[in-house]
């Protein structure tokens, strides 16, 4: 399409803000685009038009499930760019497009991986032209900001209606998302899935925020569960129920807290499979991310292959050079929050805990979801946390949470400076484990990396 002189004049500023941004060592990811969108508003769509784009969008699993696709590009010696920041917000999108283009507006690489949020989808979808879209799962979250999740869903809905050529990948696990399949959209559908081999006993106290038919309200029967609403699900009386999947986790073979071994089915046959990270929510992003690779072009064989050599994206079971090894776990609503803590009960050996709790924009307002996690499943094994750092604009109320959650009061201690709390963890000897909110998360990882080096949060 061609670049008008508006069009020109908001890439040209739109550089010179990003630009300056990372001069002075900020991310730059959003604001030059917010610029660019006021003097341009359709100049996402100028940019896009000639650009093969994956898009993912979804309550949890974004990044990762982005990361593991750009791996599979990677391996299959394609040319893209992404959102690696994760700035999934219109103007984070056009700031990418901006500086994946030339000063005239054309376009340096042919192919994207763009992380969406999921209330975005709506408008963004409209000007991206996505060939193919991945819908991770649909969890209540942030409640000040998405409302109720019904209405989540009805945005991604408008957006893929924008884009009836676009092919779906969509979670056969979970029945808000697999719901999209009755809404009348004439978009080819790739369903994968977690099958009843790889489901896993549960523990604690099911955490369900769907537990009844989208259709007619009656409530679900389950064959199986893998965790929060998500498994084999079927109603008694209308008769909606998982649908059969193309890709899928048939079977857990091992895992431990670094990675999974799986015997894995996709289009060419079974396959037994390492995926480099651990925890069950991560297996779903797996088979999301080879779906969505082979549905843009993407041989198996090499969507495989990616699986085992991915490193993860930031924040998100990401590991940092301390002495005894770290992970920092991103968690924003009850469902990931309990997955992250089912992982975390599940480690053998003493370990420092950190939780750190925002309440920004970014973060979600309203903390009151920390009182559904299941952080009563930290209790049995609490003589291997041996400290427990609670910061954050809202430690106070975490710590309050955890005292409920039956962990010692006295073994917490309260450091909401990240710089002093970075410091601290860097002369720890035992593995550390972080659970921070979004922008918790890039406040200690940024103090974090000064202290022990690593890459920027849009590297």
């Amino acid at each position: 399409m061609k670049m008008s002189s508006r069009a020109l004049l908001a890439i040209w500023v739109c550089r010179l803000l990003r630009t300056g941004s990372r001069l002075l060592h900020r991310g730059g990811t959003a604001l030059p685009g917010k610029a660019a969108q006021k003097l341009c508003p359709d100049l996402l769509s100028r940019l896009s038009d000639n650009v093969t784009t994956v898009a993912v969008t979804g309550t949890n699993g974004k990044t990762t499930c982005s990361r593991m696709i750009e791996e599979a590009f990677r391996e299959a010696g394609v040319s893209y760019f992404a959102n690696r920041s994760g700035a999934n917000l219109m103007s984070g999108v056009i700031t990418e497009f901006v500086m994946n283009a030339d000063a005239f507006g054309r376009m340096k690489k042919q192919t994207a991986v763009i992380e969406c949020d999921e209330a975005a989808a709506r408008t963004v979808f409209g000007q991206l032209k996505p060939s193919v879209i991945v819908v991770t799962n649909l969890f209540r979250d942030q409640l000040d900001r998405y409302g109720e999740i019904t209405h989540t869903l009805s945005n991604i809905r408008e957006g893929i209606r924008s884009v009836p050529e676009a092919v779906l990948c969509l979670n056969a696990d979970c029945s808000l998302t697999a719901s999209l399949k009755d809404d009348g959209l004439p978009n080819r559908i790739v369903w994968y899935g977690l099958d009843a081999g790889a489901a896993r006993p549960q523990t604690g106290t099911l955490l369900s925020d769907a537990s009844h038919c989208i259709r007619c309200k009656t409530e679900y029967e389950y064959d199986y569960h893998t965790y929060a609403h998500l498994g084999g699900f079927r109603c008694p009386k209308c008769g909606y129920r998982r649908p059969d999947t193309d890709f899928a986790v048939e079977r857990i073979l091992s895992m431990d807290d670094s990675s999974s071994e799986i015997l894995f089915r996709d289009p060419s046959g079974e396959n037994s499979l390492k995926v480099n990270l651990p925890a069950v929510y991560n297996l779903y992003n797996a088979a999301a991310a080879a779906a969505a690779a082979e549905s843009a072009g993407i041989r198996a064989s090499v969507c495989r292959h990616a699986l085992s050599d991915f490193s993860c994206g930031f924040g998100r079971m990401e590991s940092f050079p301390l002495a005894g090894g770290t992970r920092m776990i991103l968690v924003k609503n009850p469902a990931g929050c309990t997955q992250a803590l089912e992982y975390l009960a599940g480690i053998e050996k003493d370990y420092v805990l950190v939780v750190c709790l925002n309440d920004h924009s970014a973060d979600g307002t309203d903390v009151s979801w920390i009182w559904d996690a299941g952080f009563e499943m930290l209790e049995p094994m609490k003589d291997r946390i041996r400290k427990l750092w609670v910061s954050g604009d809202r430690a106070q109320d975490m710590r309050v949470r955890l005292k409920y959650a039956g962990l010692p009061d006295e073994r917490m201690t309260v450091e909401t400076d990240m710089g002093r709390l970075a410091e601290n963890l860097k002369q720890e000897s035992l593995p550390v484990y972080i659970l921070p909110t979004y922008t918790a998360m890039l406040a200690l990882r940024g103090e974090i990396v000064r202290r022990c080096g690593g890459a920027e949060f849009w590297e």
